[in-house]
């Protein structure tokens, strides 16, 4: 019965709880917020207290002092840290609903296509601690198909690929549900590693996560540069040499030769999905190509990279970086349609 009450005064909302960035959809809405899955606590005496979340949180990765621990809650796609987690999603329903506590909002969230039970599980658990009235799960590629305005009810091959934070959704969906769906664990942040072991290796620069980052989205390529160098821009670390702080210049030519082994990898989860695919699905697919969802997806000429490894049409969906947030949000707006996609017991 208080549950039903909860219910009169809530939105309902839906969130995609992403590694790098979690976005919350609210009913009749759309996307009202997107923040870094990161949360910072200050620790005195053993005992933590929330001190910042997401973007604020983001400012103090990799630059605390020994009393305060910046956590991103989130590891490839799943939670690694409950207790984070539970904070992080408690204070972003918080944040959209500014009302009373008293309201219970039903929230779908969206899962990658590889969570094991026991990941889905934990989510699940998050959520209804941090104050949900019914939780529900979709999987991942429905719904970046779904937001990047794919016709996945009708009976054709669509094949989308979500490049996120922590896993690449590889899936071919038909008739509104997968066909074949695969995960691997490589995405943003993979690329991230890779700039940095790179500049560790060939320049002996020490640079971190917020610096690889910067390089990715500023001058980052799945390609060789035609003129074989490419834009180029400055990057501050540490020389592993002698110690100090030390500037130095990387190219465009350098950030796609670091990035060649992730990016090896999206491609060869693709083609993989693409020899699973029944016939006549794979001949939808040749008809109306690829489409690439999630942040990875603004990674410079990925879509070139992908094209010449497959001979495919692909094609990046307009506003990739709220896809999945905006297809679990159509979830919700449409339940009835698509009451088969979401998952509310398991």
């Amino acid at each position: 019965m208080l549950g039903n009450l909860g219910g009169l005064f809530s939105s309902d909302m839906a969130i995609d709880l992403g590694t790098a960035n979690t976005l919350v959809y609210v009913k009749g809405k759309g996307v009202v917020m997107s923040e870094p899955s990161v949360v910072a606590y200050h620790v005195k005496d053993g005992v933590k207290k929330v001190l910042a979340v997401g973007e604020d949180a983001k400012l103090m990765l990799g630059r605390t002092p020994g009393s305060i621990e910046a956590i991103r809650p989130m590891r490839e796609g799943v939670i690694a840290d409950f207790d984070t987690a539970e904070e992080m999603i408690k204070h972003f329903i918080r944040k959209v609903h500014k009302r009373s506590t008293f309201s219970k909002p039903k929230i779908i969230v969206c899962v990658p296509h590889g969570a094991t039970p026991v990941e889905k599980r934990a989510i699940r658990q998050s959520v209804l601690s941090a104050g949900a009235r019914r939780a529900g799960l979709i999987a991942e590629p429905i719904a970046a198909a779904i937001g990047a305005g794919m016709p996945i009810t009708d009976p054709t091959g669509n094949m989308v690929v979500d490049i996120g934070g922590g896993t690449t959704e590889v899936a071919v969906l038909s008739l509104g549900d997968i066909v074949y769906a695969r995960s691997v664990r490589v995405g943003g942040d993979r690329m991230d590693e890779a700039i940095i072991s790179y500049l560790r290796r060939q320049q002996n620069l020490l640079v971190g996560e917020s610096s690889a980052e910067r390089i990715k989205t500023s001058i980052g390529t799945a390609r060789m540069p035609d003129d074989g160098r490419g834009a180029s821009m400055l990057v501050r670390g540490r020389d592993l040499l002698n110690g100090v702080p030390k500037e130095t210049e990387i190219s465009q030519a350098q950030v796609a030769e670091a990035l060649a082994e992730p990016v090896q990898q999206i491609c060869e989860a693709v083609m993989t999905a693409l020899e699973a695919t029944p016939p006549d699905l794979a001949a939808d697919i040749v008809d109306r190509g690829v489409m690439l969802t999630g942040g990875g997806a603004l990674l410079g000429d990925l879509d070139l990279a992908l094209r010449e490894q497959t001979g495919l049409a692909v094609s990046i969906a307009d506003e990739s970086l709220n896809c999945v947030a905006l297809g679990t949000g159509k979830a919700l707006e449409y339940e009835n349609q698509l009451r088969h996609a979401i998952d509310y017991e398991s």
